[in-house]
């Protein structure tokens, strides 16, 4: 049961590519090339190739390769907005949304050839023609969560006190505080991202593996042997505590 999981990439492909590098050299040292990689979500915003790390992901799927990639907040504001640019995000502040500075829409636009500084009419007839089609099948494929034996896997966590099959898409993809501070068992060892930290943590019932690189740090990866788990590193593996 063993299980690689990475961090939000938020889209940088270099770093998303490192952290593939890392996997494939622990694979070679446990001789296990076949074990679930689970991308936690947040693929895009706010780094400069957004459009390079769906790609790069679509063409590991297409290749076979064992990798399932998580639906992100991020990644569901992407697709809403080309569906109803009007549409908002109730998790979201009121003044907030997809193209705000501080989200990252406007980045993932240009990696696209989008010209942000039309109208925003504009630059939907844009992003429409210039988005492949198979990149927006791909984000609408997107499972919220990844369930397997004892580990659980979401993009922001969970409900506690809700049954793992019955969690709700925005808590799935949006919960902090509630979550963060429950001590209970939630019957399996929950894996997510969504709130950056400065290290890879191991809080006993989940682990938080969004090390920020939506802010520019670095997108981290972890192996997971039932409740043990370890950061992937170029000098080989750290175990969490």
């Amino acid at each position: 049961m063993r299980h690689y999981a990475i961090g939000d990439v938020h889209g940088h492909l270099d770093k998303l590519q490192k952290a593939m590098t890392l996997i494939a050299e622990d694979r070679v040292r446990v001789d296990d090339p076949k074990a679930p990689v689970v991308q936690i979500g947040d693929l895009i915003d706010r780094g400069h190739d957004s459009k390079g790390v769906i790609e790069f992901m679509i063409e590991g799927v297409i290749r076979g390769e064992p990798w399932i990639t998580l639906l992100g907040n991020h990644d569901r504001q992407m697709l809403w907005w080309l569906e109803n640019p009007e549409r908002h995000d109730p998790n979201m502040k009121p003044d907030y949304h997809w193209l705000h500075d501080r989200i990252g829409g406007r980045e993932t636009l240009t990696s696209y050839g989008v010209d942000i500084n039309t109208p925003a009419v504009e630059m939907l007839a844009q992003a429409r023609m210039l988005i492949p089609v198979d990149h927006v099948d791909f984000l609408s494929a997107m499972p919220n969560y990844y369930h397997r034996g004892n580990l659980f896997f979401a993009h922001a966590g969970i409900k506690p006190g809700i049954e793992l099959d019955q969690q709700n898409e925005d808590d799935l993809i949006w919960i902090r505080g509630e979550f963060h501070n429950s001590h209970v068992d939630h019957g399996a060892l929950i894996i997510h991202g969504h709130t950056p930290i400065d290290a890879v943590t191991h809080y006993g019932n989940r682990i938080n593996i969004d090390t920020g690189a939506g802010w520019g740090k670095d997108v981290s990866t972890i192996v997971i042997e039932d409740h043990d788990a370890w950061l992937l590193t170029p000098t080989g593996r750290i175990p969490l505590g």
